[in-house]
């Protein structure tokens, strides 16, 4: 018999006495037999010898039991109970904590009936007790059925993770697809379309909870004539670096910026009180006067932004589009009481905050 503890390319003898050389490939099924007897090696090689379908590889030496388990990757282990060195359940055990090897189908063979023997032995994790030399036509089919299951779970589990990659690529696709959806395409921050369901949401919530929620409307002074000046290229990077001030002046996550529509731009302020609000929207306004962006059309020489700030607490005879108005009709007063500025409904044009 040939020993294939070191050559793991399975041999088939043709009954001319040759061998023929197969590729794993070849094989539904692989067995590794580890049994540090040589009779039961050239046995149980025997048996399996006219199943062209069935490769075989032996291991005599329990310390190589599990390398060659990785190697040959069988689709069904024969395993000795009683071996030197290294008891085989010791073995099923280290196969069962392999990743490798986890799942493949382990048949115990032992030399005794013993209800204890075989409780031990499931209670390792084998799947499969055989006393040996087993008779051949019930080996072949415990091997096949036990490698049957096992190639049908890799199949399934192949299934699997492909459908799992496939649902995260989906997923990954539909997040995409929403962020641009959401998403103005020149400032990168949220569109009037996302504008409107988050306000939405927000304001529901608010009613629900009883909270105040404010929300401020910025709009680029003079920005026509920054256009006109300037070009639409220039104009463009303007309403990009006023979209990263927002960005970057938010203090909480739960805080939107969002374009509403040309050169204006809201933020919406979810459990905020009218005195938060004003205290977001002034460190705003001077964020965008400190970027220093020239405007030869400007008071100061520099681009500025004014802003309108509201706050409601929602009633049942409130809509959202009331805080919207609210907001509009403050922003007007501060383009209309001299530009880059703050106003909210609390504020006479005089005591309008800014320079």
């Amino acid at each position: 018999m040939t020993q294939q503890n070191h050559n793991t390319e399975p041999v088939k003898p043709l009954e001319s006495g040759a061998v023929m050389h197969f590729s794993p490939a070849d094989y539904k099924v692989m067995v590794l037999l580890v049994d540090d007897q040589i009779m039961v090696g050239e046995a149980i090689r025997r048996a399996l010898q006219n199943e062209y379908d069935i490769g075989f590889h032996y291991c005599s030496n329990a310390e190589d039991a599990m390398m060659l388990a990785e190697k040959t990757r069988p689709t069904v282990i024969l395993q000795d109970l009683v071996m030197p060195g290294v008891d085989g359940l010791t073995l099923v055990r280290q196969y069962r904590a392999n990743p490798l090897t986890a799942d493949i189908p382990v048949i115990v063979l032992s030399s005794k009936e013993d209800p204890a023997i075989k409780r031990d032995a499931f209670a390792s994790g084998v799947n499969d007790y055989m006393v040996k030399l087993p008779d051949t036509l019930e080996l072949i089919a415990r091997i096949r059925y036990h490698s049957k299951s096992y190639n049908n779970q890799l199949q399934r589990d192949a299934a699997y993770h492909a459908l799992r990659e496939s649902q995260q690529q989906l997923q990954k696709s539909n997040l995409e697809l929403q962020r641009l959806t959401n998403t103005d395409g020149l400032t990168s921050i949220a569109n009037r379309r996302y504008f409107d369901e988050y306000l939405g949401a927000e304001w529901r919530r608010a009613k629900r909870m009883g909270e105040t929620i404010s929300l401020l409307l910025l709009d680029v002074d003079n920005f026509k004539l920054y256009n006109d000046t300037y070009g639409h290229v220039a104009g463009d990077l303007v309403l990009r670096n006023v979209a990263q001030a927002m960005e970057g002046s938010a203090m909480r996550s739960s805080d939107l910026s969002a374009r509403f529509g040309g050169e204006e731009f809201a933020v919406i302020l979810p459990s905020t009180a009218l005195e938060g609000a004003l205290a977001a929207a002034e460190k705003l306004r001077v964020r965008i006067e400190c970027l220093q962006i020239e405007h030869a059309n400007s008071s100061n020489g520099f681009l500025t932004v004014s802003i309108g700030a509201a706050a409601m607490i929602p009633q049942e005879i409130h809509t959202w589009s009331e805080l919207i108005h609210a907001a509009d009709t403050c922003l007007y007063r501060a383009k209309q009481g001299g530009k880059n500025r703050v106003v909210s409904a609390m504020d006479s044009v005089d005591n309008d905050s800014g320079p």
